[in-house]
């Protein structure tokens, strides 16, 4: 008897399977109600004294064996099981990946750069804490000259003056004292003024303004010019200038553009004359241009400038000027379809 269930340890080890279905059938042949095991315990009583020892550890041998070689061909079968899920298919789709969008912001200033590039516009960058020669004064605003009050601003030290840029135009008096004419360049940032945040207004903005000098530069290239970015900007061609004052050009001129009437929103925008008010302009003073070291009486030059949230409010139907920086996915995921 011992001599058999040595053999049946024996079976136990040497059986193998990758079916769910055998293992049932081995479980219940070896360690079921009415199973092998089942009979070998109740033969322990036959089995004389002096081998009942050896027998039962064989026995409990067996038994152990079973139950382990039932659980090892189990995980067995699940685990390849698994791997199949992960690993089988390798030209299954992957995992979906949640895409971004660019701020409207950014989605407006990169398609003013692209216009003006197709005219030879470079893009220049500055530093957005700037002292006062840069900001204010080489832009014909010296101290205590009424204008300031216009751009009242965020000082960071007194004795010099360093401040956060009013608007980048500071960019490009640092261009000119740097850079010979011909000049033609745009300046994109972010500035601040001491602003009270509203609906339409925010001590944070963002600007385009652009620079043109050269030679025998007029008033009428600078309309021409403001012309075409109308166009390929708004789709819009019909614009018009009207006088204005800024320190830094002379004449100066704020532009319109006919935005229409067409819907109740276009009679709300235009205040119901179907003009709009989009960016300020003009002839740079010579006095800036000789602040920057340029010959004012063999050079001549324009400069523009827009808020970008302004364009992008125009574009995209935005009433609100503080939702650009409010960080709230529910708006932002608008623009995800918008290249």
């Amino acid at each position: 008897m011992l001599d058999k269930v040595k053999e049946l340890i024996g079976e136990v080890n040497a059986f193998s399977t990758t079916s769910k279905e055998e293992i049932e059938i081995f479980r219940i042949k070896y360690l079921g109600s009415k199973g092998i095991l089942k009979d070998l315990f109740a033969e322990f009583k036959n089995i004389p004294n002096n081998q009942k020892k050896e027998f039962g550890q064989t026995i409990n041998l067996l038994k152990s064996s079973a139950e382990e070689k039932v659980s090892i061909l189990k995980e067995a079968i699940e685990n390849a099981v698994e791997e199949k899920g992960i690993y089988g298919d390798l030209t299954r789709p992957s995992e979906p990946i949640n895409l971004g969008s660019r701020h409207p912001i950014s989605l407006v200033k990169n398609k003013i750069i692209e216009v003006f590039n197709r005219i030879g516009f470079t893009v220049s960058e500055g530093p957005e804490i700037e002292d006062d020669w840069h900001n204010f004064t080489a832009l014909n605003l010296p101290e205590y000259h009424p204008a300031r009050d216009m751009q009242d601003t965020f000082f960071i030290d007194k004795n010099p003056d360093t401040l956060l840029r009013t608007h980048t135009s500071s960019v490009q008096v640092r261009y000119m004292e740097n850079n010979e004419p011909p000049i033609r360049t745009i300046s994109p940032g972010r500035v601040f003024r001491n602003e009270d945040i509203s609906a339409r207004a925010h001590c944070i903005f963002h600007q385009v303004e652009g620079l043109y000098i050269d030679t025998d530069v007029s008033f009428a290239d600078l309309k021409q010019t403001l012309l075409y970015f109308t166009k390929e900007m708004f789709g819009k061609s019909k614009i018009r200038l009207r006088p204005s004052y800024f320190p830094f050009t002379e004449p100066s001129a704020e532009v319109d553009i006919y935005w229409g009437l067409e819907t109740e929103t276009d009679y709300r925008i235009t205040k119901g004359t179907g003009w709009l008010e989009i960016m300020g302009c003009g002839m740079v003073d010579p006095n800036v241009l000789k602040n920057c070291n340029i010959d004012p009486t063999k050079y001549s030059g324009y400069a523009f400038g827009m808020g970008i949230e302004r364009i992008a409010m125009l574009l995209y139907q935005i009433p609100d000027i503080r939702m650009f920086y409010e960080n709230d996915k529910r708006f932002l995921e608008q623009f995800k379809s918008i290249i």
